[in-house]
């Protein structure tokens, strides 16, 4: 997984410590310095993408996102991993639901600096089955947010990414921005004791690393979020922690060092009934339910 970075960790990387932590092979990149975005195809009718309605966690990267159908005064919802969760990673199986949450979140502006501070009220819905996906209510309406600090949600699309499209991958944590295409999707993803449905693989190019974790994926042709990053292989391994493989229809497993992964958000449109409420019982919504 791109994993959620410990304090001990964090505490290192900031101070320059010589030492090489397990949890993020390549060396991260300055959070003072600009952030930085390379692509593999030219963009010339993409959309701008900057760090707008991105948020820090204490340890992985998320967004403030909105349905199609979501009003201004709807409680405001922040999307991430289920592997950020404040209370660890769920195990295979579970799903957690309106569990009362506190955590903080740090909303930034197109820049990529801290305009605020956001709080959650509960986990909405989490899970590391299927998906990789955490969703937090927020004590906070989008008009609320709209108008202290000038930040609007990003839109969930409710179509699945086609193959082949340009996407940035936008990291609240290192406020940094890596671009790249969608290269192609894994029918399952297995990672130790995880396994996940037509996940999003990226081309080389967004070499995502650890606290990019929860990273909204925008689809630059719409500006939609259309996935949320999570994981990619590290060592070559085959279907391990940090090392995941892709299983095809017929059972036969494929592992590709160094190329990393997302897990789509279409799916979770359908689960998103007015008021912003997370109903796994609503009609297309295919989410595990606890």
């Amino acid at each position: 997984m791109n994993k959620p970075l410990t304090g001990a960790l964090l505490s290192l990387l900031l101070l320059g410590a010589a030492a090489t932590p397990a949890v993020a092979a390549p060396t991260a990149p300055s959070t003072t310095t600009a952030p930085t975005a390379t692509s593999t195809a030219p963009e010339a009718t993409a959309l701008a993408v900057d760090f707008a309605g991105t948020v820090a966690l204490s340890n992985c990267s998320g967004s403030v996102v909105r349905a199609p159908g979501s009003q201004p005064n709807d409680l405001a919802l922040v999307l991430s991993n289920g592997h950020c969760l404040e209370s660890g990673f769920p195990a295979a199986g579970e799903v957690v639901k309106d569990r009362p949450s506190s955590r903080s979140f740090s909303l930034l502006n197109s820049a990529g600096s801290k305009v605020g501070t956001l709080r959650a009220s509960k986990i909405a819905y989490a899970t590391m089955t299927d998906t990789d996906i955490s969703i937090y209510q927020l004590t906070r309406t989008y008009a609320q947010i709209q108008s202290q600090y000038g930040i609007t949600a990003l839109t969930l699309d409710g179509a699945r990414p086609a193959q082949g499209s340009a996407i940035k991958v936008v990291s609240g944590y290192w406020k940094r921005i890596y671009s790249c295409n969608v290269d192609g999707f894994a029918y399952r993803l297995k990672e130790g004791d995880w396994t996940w449905k037509d996940s999003v693989r990226y081309t080389s190019a967004c070499n995502t690393i650890g606290g990019t974790s929860g990273s909204p994926v925008v689809d630059t042709a719409t500006g939609k979020v259309v996935a949320v990053n999570n994981t990619g292989n590290e060592d070559g391994a085959r279907c391990t922690v940090n090392n995941p493989c892709e299983v095809d229809q017929n059972g036969n497993v494929t592992v590709r060092q160094g190329i990393n992964y997302a897990q789509q958000t279409y799916v979770v449109v359908p689960c998103i009934a007015p008021g912003n409420k997370i109903d796994l019982n609503r009609p297309g919504c295919v989410l595990p339910k606890p």
